[in-house]
């Protein structure tokens, strides 16, 4: 199980074209060392709207979620450590991925294929959000990532202007509970194992 820009086999986003798109959030930004350093460390998944119908069947089974981003400025890649309340239990997952810079997007390998998903820094140094499908409006998604799990109003009044910039609707936002959050011990457990060199990751 992985995080919604993740939760299953990504499909290749459209190749951006060279002509600026009405709506900003179409459009690749450069990602930058000092961008990898804002991603690095612990999100929590706040919400997302997704029309492609296999991520959104995944997603409305996450009660809560959140995660680690460690990059790796010299290779241009990925470590994520993700955990997702399902249900009843917890889900851990540990998987790698890579940074196409100038291209403003991140991957992953799910089930030996690379796949995508589209950058945008918000105003807000605090969240960031993921766009999906940029250019297909069938499969179009995005999803909003707090360094806190609950966020502000105005931190949520980005999400919804992007939204709006890209057609999307208030009334298809899926969002997480923290307070169902099931996670905690086993996250603690990690620290402390990595504390006194016992896990790897």
């Amino acid at each position: 199980m992985a995080l919604p820009w993740a939760l299953t086999a990504l499909s290749l986003l459209p190749l951006l074209t060279a002509q600026d798109p009405k709506c900003p959030y179409q459009k690749a930004v450069p990602i930058t060392n000092a961008t990898l350093e804002r991603l690095s460390d612990k999100w929590f998944f706040i919400a997302a709207v997704l029309r492609n119908p296999e991520y959104l069947r995944m997603t409305r089974v996450v009660e809560a979620a959140f995660f680690y981003i460690a990059p790796n400025n010299t290779d241009d890649t990925l470590l994520f450590r993700e955990y997702q309340t399902i249900g009843n239990q917890c889900i851990y997952n540990v998987s790698s991925g890579d940074i196409q810079r100038q291209n403003g997007t991140l991957s992953r390998i799910v089930q030996d294929t690379e796949h995508f998903a589209h950058l945008w820094l918000t105003k807000d140094p605090e969240t960031f959000i993921l766009v999906f499908f940029p250019e297909d409006e069938k499969n179009l998604g995005i999803s909003l990532n707090a360094r806190k799990q609950e966020v502000t109003k105005q931190q949520l009044s980005e999400f919804q202007e992007a939204l709006k910039c890209l057609g999307l609707q208030d009334d298809e936002i899926l969002y997480t509970d923290g307070k169902k959050d099931l996670c905690g011990p086993l996250e603690k457990q990690h620290e402390e194992e990595r504390k006194t060199g016992n896990v790897e990751s």
